[in-house]
Order: structure tokens, then C-alpha cells, then sequence
């Protein structure tokens, strides 16, 4: 049992030497209020006076103090060479190879470690001092001395000074293989200390928190300690143990602390002697020998287990840090040929290590082709952007000088092209998102690739820039593809596509009505001369001439409802220039104004007389936005609405052309292509005997990151096999 407290300090040893505290040995923390006694209390211990002294905060760095029982024939820890081989007792710190047999120096040396970590300005440090006592009157132990709980900040300490000795406090307390060791003053209230306290927060069933009560010879006149040492006031599971100190006027005058053991023990015996074999510092130190070595025992299994698992994820660690380069043109080609596989596995969704967060590669780009792009084409209205008033100019525009009976077919093209040429920008845009994860998945092709990239950061800077290179040259490429693809749509307006032909033919059914809606307007027109005439042309028309001219209307209206033949010869011969237009086989004919064909037919004076009241409307473009258009006519109406109808069956028909060509377009110019060609760029601009030595120059960061787990492993490993000799010689 003796062999497992060297065992730790063994341990301890190993694991400094990497400067880590990963692994949360056994040991004692002494946890008291400032002013409590704990300094004196470890100084009791050791037998020497080593720590500083002083008024206020003097504890400001945590101290890890290994005592080491090193008898004169032990040849491990003694040495000729640090002229150890006969001393009774020295020091020696982690942070230095200096042997100190002088305690005063030690001292010295904990003061200027503190004020360099600390500084001088009454603040705390959480870095620990490490220091190792070897002697031949100590029992082995390892004792970490934390500062002073404190409340109010005195002098220049930081304000916060109490959050940051608590949290410090809880970082070494709250470590499971840890045994408290709360300092409380006699002549304070047991109820009130703030050792107890924490103690019990972080180990509410008291099984690793001892109680040790100081200055029992300070309480006052009348008063003792029976009933707190004997845990009637506040009992501890541990048990509670009383002890008497050394004072100022002690300390002053250099009291050597043998001389104070000898007092503790008489004052003791005359003040509690049912007590006294069960206090005093040298039972404290023999029962923190004990509850130490029994902890670690207790401990040990789970260390080993811990240690094993640490082992496991450092060799891991290790090998993803790759070995020594040997043969560096065999390495850059081995490494240029897994980031072409890692990159295409990327976009074909086969990589090993698939993300599970976000998409990537592939499924981003089918996500953009069929998500994005798609959304983005179906948001775009076949109208946006297009007025009755524009549509009408349009039609106006084409038929010149002449009005026209149908509605012209130059008009559907020169609105259906503008209309069409709204989707070139989401499809060169659908371009650029496909270019912008093709480089994105650089970053996203494979933790093993991601090592390497990180060991070589020269040659992850130049495949990098290999990769942008390539995807920048095909970009034109790609952007005149879907350049044409919109272009080729709006080369040849097809008609006769069958879509657009089935559409094409309900048009009739949107013209008509049930009473013939073109005769009605014909009527309506022809009523409106009579209707509307102004002053001056009623007072120069006479009654049978009226009567004459009603007349007429009527037989017309009559002949235009009867002789359906005879009107569509009438429309064939007004729109000669359009007998061949693809419109004309499928809209019924326009009526012809009666009032035109009798003032064809005769040279009555008619026509002067039948000025329009109307005022011309302006359908130029450059119409003011607030301009309040007038009422469109009928005919003007149904036209409108024959060329939407057509818009829109014929845009949807390129619209869903696009959709489908560019993502097409996409793939075989940009995608494919890439993937095809990315190695034998790589190996064209990277593989050459003269640039390997200096692209695979290992990272500063990573070689000291593998030295780190090296030496991490190495020390795991002789844990391990530390822990493995006890087991043999079944200590546990």
C-alpha cells in the first residue's frame, strides 16, 4: 500500500513533463478562508517553513506539492550530481532543475514565480507552481495549496476577485479523485465557513472531505473544541481534526517547528487529553497518508481505463499526422490523385465521410438545378411588366398606316421575345451559384484529404489555386451556352409546336360569345354617329335622310347575321395583305362597319358628317406613369386578350424548355467536365521534380502538434505501464 502514492507522484511526473492535466490524479486539496491557517497547516506537515508570509492575500497561485519519503540509500531520487546523495531534505521545482536545500530560497523562488504569472498587484494566477520535496522525515503525499477565500477585495485586487478564487477553487475540488481538506479556524463559527461549504456542495455525501480545525489555543477564556472535534456541531463523515499553529510572534521569531510539535503535543494533553492521540499534525499527516492511499487504490481501475482511452485517441492522432516524408515526388502524386477522387466522390455523393449537417457537392447542385432555379423561373409571370396599353401599341405598331381587321402576328413575336429574354439573367445566375460550390467543395472533399491539406499548406494553396483556375476558364464557356440556349428561343418563334397549337385553337372559343359579340359591336358603332352627333352636324342633317340611313343599318345588320359567307368574303378582301397569316385560320372574322361600306358604295355626304367626338389617345412610350388611359373598346379588348392567351401558352412552353436545357448545359460544359479533368491538371501544374521539395514543406503547426501527441503518447504509455506493475503485484 506504501507503493501507490510514489506510484502517483510518478504518474504526476509523467504527465508534466507534457504539461497536461487531462488526467485528473489523486490528491489533497487544502481549501480554507483566507487567514484560516492552511500555510501553517502544510508547513506543519512538511516540517519545514517554506511558503510566504505576509498580511492579506499571499497564496495567489495554486501550489502542487509532492512530498516524497526518500530515505539516504535511496539511489532513484538521489544524486551526485545535484549534490543530493547525503542531503536530508531539498526542493526541486518543475519549472527548473535547481536542487534547493535552502527553504528560504524556496521560498524566494514560489514569491518571483507568483509575481511573474500573477503579477504584483494582489491578484490570483490559475497556472500552478509545482514543487517537489524530497525528505526522510515526511510521509508521502501530494498536497495542492490554493489561495484564501475571500470576500471583499482590498487594495488594487480586481473586483471580481472572489468569482475568480471561487471558480478556482471548484476547478480542483470538484475533480472526483480528489480529497478535500477544509481548514476552519477555532475561533470562528463552524456554521459560517466557507471551507464546509463548498466542501459539501461538490461532495454532498462527505466522503472525501475532511475537517481540520486550527488555533485551538486562540479561542477564548472559558471555551474549547470538545464538542466541535467531536463532530456534535457539525459532523463530518471523514472525521475532524484539531491542531495548534504557530503565531506571528512565533513565526517572527523563527520558532523552528519541531519545537512547535512539542507544544501542540503538551498543550493537547492538558487541554483535551482524551483527544490528544487523536489530533495534533503528526496524526493529521499519518491520516492523509492513509485516506490518500486508500483513495488512490480506489481510484486506479478507473485511471487505468481513462489512461487506456487517451492512448487510443493520441495514436489516432498521431497517424492522421502522417509519418516523415520519404519519397516526396511518390507522396505529391499519391496526394494529388486521393484530392481528385475525394472531389469527384464529392459531387457523386459517394465519399466516405458524408455530411450530415448541410448539403454539399452533389446534392447542393441538384438542389440549385431543380430547388433554386427552378423556383426562380416558376416566380416569373408571362406578363410582368406587360400593360393592356403596351400590348395595344404593340399591335397598332404593326399594322402601320392601315387599320387592321385581325390581329397582326408581328406583334405576338415582338412581345413574346421580350418576354422570353427575362429568363437569360436567373439562368447565367443558376451559372454562377453551380460555379460557386464547385470551388466550395475544395473545402469539402474528406477529413483525410483536409490532413494532408493542412500538413502541406503550400501544396493546399496551389491546388486551390489549379482548381479556380479550371473552373475560371470554363465559365465563358458555360455563360455563352446558356447565352444561346436563350438566344436559340428566341431565334424561331415555332407556332406549329404542338403545345402551342392545342392553346392556339381555344382561342376562338375566348372571341366568341353567345350572340355573336363582333355584330353586337358593329351595331353599337353603327348606332353611335346617331347617338352622339354634335349640334352642328344634326342641324344640316334632315329627317329622311336619318330615316334613310337607319334603314340601311338595319338591312345590313340583317345580311351580316344571314350570309355569313358573303362577310367573310367582305373580311377576305380588307385584309388581303394578311390572307396568309397564322391567325387568320383560327379567329373568326372582324365585322365590317356598315357606315364604311355605304360611304364606299355611294358619294353621299355622309362622311363629313360623322366626326368622332372621342379625342385621339397617345399610345407612345413615352406616356407619363400617372396617365389614366382611356376605356378600351371591345375589339380592342378581345385583342388584348388573344395576344396574353397566346403570350402565355407560348412562354410557358420556353420557360420549360429553359428549365430543363441549362441545368443540362451546366453539367456537360462546367460539372462533367471538371470532374473529367481536374487530375491531369493537377498532376500538369503540380507534378514536377523541382516543386515537390517545396510544396510538401511540412506546416510549423502540424509539426508541433505531432511532437505534442508523440510525446502525449509516450507518456500515456508509460502510465500505463506504471499502472500495470501495480496490478502484477496485486496492490488492488
Amino acid at each position: 500500500m506504501e507503493a501507490l502514492i510514489p506510484v502517483i507522484n510518478k504518474l504526476q511526473d509523467v504527465f508534466n513533463t507534457v504539461g497536461s492535466d487531462s488526467i485528473q490524479l489523486p490528491q489533497i486539496v487544502v481549501l480554507g478562508s483566507q487567514s484560516s491557517g492552511k500555510s501553517s497547516v502544510i508547513e506543519s506537515v512538511v516540517g519545514r517553513s517554506f511558503l510566504p508570509r505576509g498580511t492579506g492575500i499571499v497564496t495567489r497561485r495554486p501550489l502542487v506539492l509532492q512530498l516524497i519519503y526518500c530515505p539516504l540509500d535511496d539511489r532513484e531520487n538521489r544524486s551526485a550530481e545535484n549534490g543530493t546523495s547525503n542531503a536530508e531534505e531539498w526542493g526541486r521545482f518543475l519549472h527548473t532543475k535547481k536542487c534547493f536545500t535552502d527553504f528560504d530560497e524556496i521560498r524566494r523562488e514560489i514569491e518571483n514565480e507568483t509575481e511573474r504569472a500573477a503579477g504584483n498587484n494582489k491578484g490570483i494566477c490559475p497556472e500552478p507552481i509545482n514543487l517537489k520535496i524530497f525528505s526522510t522525515r515526511v510521509v508521502n503525499l501530494t498536497l495542492v495549496d490554493l489561495p484564501g477565500i475571500t470576500k471583499v477585495p482590498v487594495g488594487d485586487q480586481p473586483e471580481d476577485i472572489e468569482a475568480q478564487i471561487k471558480d478556482l477553487v471548484l476547478k480542483y475540488i470538484e475533480n472526483p479523485n480528489s480529497i478535500i481538506l477544509a481548514v476552519t479556524a477555532a475561533n470562528t463559527d463552524m456554521a459560517t465557513s466557507e471551507a464546509l461549504k463548498l466542501g459539501k456542495d461538490v461532495d454532498p455525501d462527505g466522503r472525501r472531505t475532511l475537517a481540520v480545525v486550527t488555533k485551538l489555543d486562540l479561542m477564548d477564556a472559558g471555551t474549547d473544541a470538545i464538542d466541535i472535534l467531536c463532530g456534535r456541531v457539525i459532523p463530518v463523515k471523514l472525521g475532524i481534526i484539531g491542531v495548534m499553529n504557530r503565531s506571528q510572534k512565533d513565526i517572527n521569531d523563527q520558532k523552528h517547528i519541531d519545537e512547535q510539535m512539542k507544544d501542540e503535543a503538551a498543550f493537547l494533553q492538558r487541554k483535551y487529553p482524551t483527544l490528544a492521540t487523536r489530533n495534533g499534525t503528526p496524526y493529521l499527516a499519518k491520516t492523509l497518508n492513509r485516506l490518500l492511499m486508500h483513495h488512490i487504490r480506489d481510484c486506479l481501475p478507473d485511471l487505468k481505463t481513462r489512461v487506456n482511452i487517451m492512448s487510443t485517441q493520441f495514436q489516432s492522432l498521431l497517424n492522421s499526422y502522417g509519418e516523415d516524408v520519404s519519397d516526396k515526388s511518390q507522396t505529391l502524386l499519391q496526394i494529388i490523385t486521393k484530392f481528385a477522387s475525394a472531389y469527384n466522390a464529392t459531387i457523386e455523393g459517394t465519399a466516405r465521410n458524408i455530411e450530415t449537417t448541410e448539403l454539399c457537392g452533389g446534392a447542393r447542385i441538384c438542389y440549385i438545378f431543380h430547388e433554386t432555379f427552378g423556383r426562380v423561373l416558376d416566380s416569373i409571370h408571362p406578363l410582368a411588366g406587360l400593360s393592356k396599353m403596351d400590348i395595344l401599341t404593340a399591335i397598332r405598331n404593326a399594322t402601320g398606316p392601315r387599320p387592321a381587321l385581325f390581329v397582326p402576328e408581328v406583334s405576338f413575336e415582338l412581345l413574346v421575345k421580350r418576354q422570353i429574354r427575362r429568363l437569360e439573367e436567373p439562368s447565367l445566375r443558376c451559372v454562377e451559384l453551380i460555379h460557386e460550390e464547385m470551388q466550395r467543395i475544395v473545402q469539402h472533399c474528406g477529413n483525410e484529404v483536409q490532413q494532408e491539406m493542412l500538413r502541406f499548406p503550400k501544396l493546399h494553396e496551389k491546388i486551390v489555386d489549379v482548381v479556380t483556375q479550371l473552373l475560371r476558364r470554363r465559365l465563358p464557356a458555360t455563360n455563352v451556352m446558356v447565352e444561346n440556349i436563350v438566344a436559340i428561343e428566341l431565334a424561331y418563334i415555332n407556332t406549329k409546336h404542338p403545345d402551342f397549337h392545342k392553346d392556339a385553337a381555344l382561342v376562338p372559343s375566348l372571341l366568341k360569345t353567345d350572340n355573336d359579340p363582333y355584330s353586337q359591336m358593329g351595331q353599337r358603332r353603327a348606332n353611335t354617329p346617331r347617338n352622339h352627333m354634335s349640334p352642328q352636324v344634326s342641324s344640316h342633317t334632315t329627317a329622311s335622310q336619318q330615316q334613310q340611313q337607319q334603314q340601311q343599318n338595319n338591312q345590313q345588320q340583317q345580311q351580316q347575321q344571314n350570309d355569313g359567307h358573303e362577310q367573310n368574303h367582305v373580311g377576305e378582301n380588307s385584309s388581303q395583305s394578311l390572307a396568309g397569316s397564322w391567325l387568320s385560320n383560327i379567329l373568326p372574322p372582324a365585322p365590317t362597319r356598315p357606315d364604311s361600306i355605304e360611304n364606299s358604295a355611294s358619294n353621299t355626304p355622309v362622311h363629313n358628317n360623322l366626326v368622332s367626338p372621342v379625342k385621339p389617345v397617345n399610345l407612345l412610350p413615352d406616356v407619363p406613369a400617372n396617365h389614366n388611359p382611356r376605356r378600351l373598346t371591345d375589339k380592342e379588348q378581345k385583342d388584348c386578350d388573344v395576344i396574353e392567351r397566346l403570350i402565355k401558352s407560348y412562354f410557358y412552353i420556353v420557360r420549360k424548355s429553359i428549365q430543363d436545357s441549362v441545368p443540362k448545359a451546366i453539367m456537360h460544359f462546367l460539372v462533367n467536365h471538371v470532374k473529367d479533368n481536374l487530375q491531369s491538371e493537377l498532376v500538369t501544374h503540380l507534378y514536377k521534380s523541382d516543386r515537390a521539395e517545396t510544396l510538401l514543406n511540412e506546416s510549423d503547426h502540424i509539426a508541433v502538434r505531432r511532437k505534442e501527441a508523440a510525446d502525449m503518447l509516450k507518456a500515456l504509455t508509460r502510465a500505463n505501464h506504471i499502472i500495470s506493475e501495480i496490478r502484477e503485484t496485486h496492490m488492488w
